[in-house]
């Protein structure tokens, strides 16, 4: 087995060729600039790796993934120049996921937020805990983005309705529409995660690969350019104020929070 730590970040691969990379940055794995970026760099490398044939994508923590990191856009010397590159940063990353030329397998637990929505979207497997819970609260953030992603875990009237609203829903609706494949306790999830790559382990590595091309290449969504014209709103309401607002409402609530826990 070979195996990786980097801040917020580490991966193994063992002996099947299945690949395991971890997100953990307390206190709710909410990626920064280089966060991003790096995992979609271990991404792309372990797909393009010929003795890896299927990638986990898990998380530690209280929950899977909670988006960008706002405090580092609003506390940034140059906002504008931050907000491009974070953006630039997710889009290289929910790319690196469904790009990545073997199976990513999403065991999502917790919360799964905003740019969480857009790796487990993206990935071709999802398995989650019970404890799970899905949302995109890019609206009270002055942002938008990822609805392409959940567009993909949801069906389109409830992807309408959780953007406008915020509103989280739970693993086992997911189950019932098909875009998640199991459910099953907390404490077991990673076990689950393992069964399910083991099973596409065992298969010819060849083939695989083979399959997770055609299948992107059957999708009826761009699902990069489909996210990058969403981005393009996301700069619109910071010029228009909203974004800026909105990411200090956030910074200044998070930090009053913290004070007093």
């Amino acid at each position: 087995m070979t195996a990786d730590r980097t801040p917020g970040l580490s991966f193994s691969v063992d002996d099947r060729g299945i690949a395991e990379v971890v997100m953990a940055r307390p206190p709710v794995n909410a990626l920064d600039i280089a966060g991003w970026q790096a995992l979609a760099d271990r991404l792309r490398s372990l797909g393009a790796d010929p003795a890896v044939r299927v990638v986990i994508l898990a998380a530690e923590g209280r929950g899977y993934n909670a988006g960008v990191d706002i405090k580092e856009i609003h506390n940034a010397a140059n906002k504008h120049a931050a907000l491009v590159a974070v953006n630039r940063a997710c889009a290289n990353a929910f790319a690196a996921v469904y790009e990545c030329e073997v199976p990513v397998i999403a065991a999502v637990h917790g919360y799964c937020l905003g740019g969480g929505i857009g790796l487990a979207g993206n990935a071709d497997v999802v398995v989650a805990s019970d404890d799970a819970t899905f949302a995109l609260p890019e609206v009270d953030r002055g942002a938008l983005g990822a609805a392409t992603h959940l567009a993909r875990l949801v069906p389109q009237h409830l992807m309408r309705a959780m953007v406008y609203t915020g509103r989280k829903v739970p693993a086992a609706d997911l189950a019932r529409f098909g875009s998640v494949l199991e459910v099953v306790p907390r404490e077991k999830l990673r076990a689950a995660a393992r069964a399910v790559a083991a099973e596409i382990a065992a298969k010819p590595p060849v083939a695989i690969r083979a399959a997770k091309q055609s299948l992107n290449g059957i999708d009826p969504v761009d699902v990069r350019k489909s996210y990058r014209y969403e981005q393009g709103f996301t700069f619109e309401l910071t010029l228009a104020g909203v974004g800026d607002e909105q990411r200090a409402a956030f910074s200044e609530k998070t930090e009053k929070k913290d004070r007093t826990s």
